[in-house]
């Protein structure tokens, strides 16, 4: 049974202009692909892991460096779901932006999901999986490449350089790239209706860039309260994939 705050939004989606909607997610979009979070009560960082570091800790940029062959253990373990498939939010959203209708997805995620679903206008905060480069002569590699490397040698994937490949991911102690993060607040900025999904707002400079938004409705969907919700139009504690149908 729809609720009505789902109706709500759903006549807030109809009303849009063209190009009036941005969407921002976080890792909460892509659970229902069977991908976990990050900080819910069963999330990555919840699980009890054999690695002798905390999840936090072997995603930041220092642990890369001085442990990579933990780092990608850790990193093709926990953090690559090559075989999760497009949900029905992704699918949503590529059909919204195919009808001229949202603007852009804002993503915190790493997984390629919404671009697998065919949407084309995807600002990656966070980077991709999918895109790898060598830290020493800038060589691009796929996801399948770097797997590929890692196979041949010591669990640590070299480019034929020599140079160790690194994900195009952001990791903790990395700045966001900055030309991304100035075409998110463009997009957010142009919005008539934002809708926040999936994620808890706590990580900073992405979780800034609401600020940004001057339109009409701001929209939150996600399981747990966040930090947003008092200023937020309209709050719902359901399923994304539900509510985007």
């Amino acid at each position: 049974m729809t609720s009505e705050g789902a109706a709500q939004l759903r006549t807030w989606i109809d009303a849009c202009p063209p190009g009036g909607l941005v969407f921002f997610g976080g890792a909460g979009v892509s659970t229902e692909s069977g991908i976990p979070d990050f900080r819910s009560a069963d999330g990555l960082y919840a699980q009890k892991s054999a690695y002798p570091y905390p999840p936090e800790v072997m995603v930041s940029r220092s642990f890369f460096d001085a442990h990579p062959a933990l780092f990608y253990d850790f990193y093709c373990e926990r953090m690559l779901a090559l075989d999760a498939k497009p949900n029905q939010a992704h699918r949503k959203l590529a059909a919204l932006e195919q009808a001229g209708i949202c603007r852009a997805v804002v993503t915190q995620n790493i997984d390629g999901l919404h671009q697998a679903a065919g949407s084309r206008q995807v600002i990656e905060l966070h980077g991709s999986v999918h895109r790898n480069h060598c830290m020493a002569c800038n060589a691009p590699f796929t996801v399948d490449q770097l797997l590929e490397a890692r196979a041949a040698d010591d669990g640590i994937p070299r480019c034929s350089c020599g140079g160790i490949i690194k994900p195009d991911v952001v990791l903790y102690e990395e700045s966001l790239d900055q030309t991304t993060l100035e075409a998110a607040v463009d997009a957010i900025a142009a919005a008539s209706l934002l809708i926040v999904a999936g994620t808890s707002l706590a990580v900073y400079p992405a979780a800034g860039l609401l600020r940004y938004f001057q339109g009409d409705h701001v929209a939150i969907i996600n399981r747990d309260a966040t930090p947003a919700d008092q200023s937020a139009d309209l709050c719902l504690r359901e399923n994304i994939g539900e509510v985007l149908i």
